[in-house]
């Protein structure tokens, strides 16, 4: 490979904000804030919104949407025709 061509490659802890749920793997992501692991050691630390922890389809809990609420809602602003 060559050298200062490709970004730095890491072990960085993801954390999902919704469940509190963290991982460990390696990645280009960089970070201030960091955390300490259960190995003693300390890493970066990303937090995401939805990963397999809370996503929908890995859970099985699906989210209602408020359908008749949305029509009605684009009915107010823009009217019917």
């Amino acid at each position: 490979m060559k050298p200062n061509l490709h970004p730095d490659y890491h072990p960085v802890v993801f954390r999902d904000a919704n469940t509190g749920d963290a991982f460990l793997t390696r990645s280009t992501a960089v970070s201030e804030r960091t955390v300490l692991w259960s190995d003693g050691n300390e890493y970066p630390l990303i937090t995401v919104e939805v990963c397999s922890a809370s996503h929908p389809f890995w859970t099985g809990q699906q989210r209602v949407l408020d359908a008749a609420g949305q029509v009605e809602k684009f009915h107010r602003r823009y009217g019917t025709r």
